[in-house]
């Protein structure tokens, strides 16, 4: 565990009552519509990324369209996959741990913020160094971070 995890209450303020749990858990009482929210997202955090499946195909499309629109996508295994930050040619391999909402997260963000998106996939700001992170795998890792700081696995919602 990485800090105390108090101060993103802030991020729920107004979004249902807190009750102390202990000195470093915080257990908010949620809303029955929060609740229900809470519930399918939970549900989503269980679907594994799977590369037969058109739906989830579609996604990783998009995923390449938001971030090089003008460069087409020869196949849904190829290097050019490793333009984005994946590990390998094939993406999928990297989803092995966080699973579909990964994706999702990463096409949220790339199409709600696209310029930020793009200014970090393509590391246009700051010193350049020998080493670069992989985007699109700390992408990945970050969700997971998400999904573990904020027990989402566990019974309630703790921040």
């Amino acid at each position: 565990m990485v800090g105390n995890r108090a101060w993103f209450g802030g991020l729920f303020s107004g979004s249902g009552k807190r009750r102390q749990v202990s000195a470093e858990k915080i257990v908010l009482d949620l809303t029955p519509v929060q609740e229900q929210r809470l519930q399918s997202l939970k549900e989503r955090l269980n679907v594994p990324y799977d590369e037969t499946r058109t739906d989830h195909q579609d996604s990783l499309r998009a995923l390449w369209n938001a971030s090089f629109p003008d460069t087409e996508l020869t196949s849904l295994v190829s290097e050019q996959w490793k333009d984005m930050g994946w590990q390998g040619v094939n993406p999928a391999t990297d989803f092995r741990g966080c699973g579909f909402v990964s994706l999702e997260n990463l096409l949220f963000f790339a199409r709600t913020y696209p310029a930020s998106f793009k200014r970090l996939m393509l590391k246009q700001q700051g010193m350049r160094t020998t080493w670069e992170y992989p985007f699109a795998v700390a992408g990945v890792n970050i969700s997971y971070m998400l999904i573990q700081l904020l027990e989402l696995n566990s019974g309630t919602l703790q921040v």
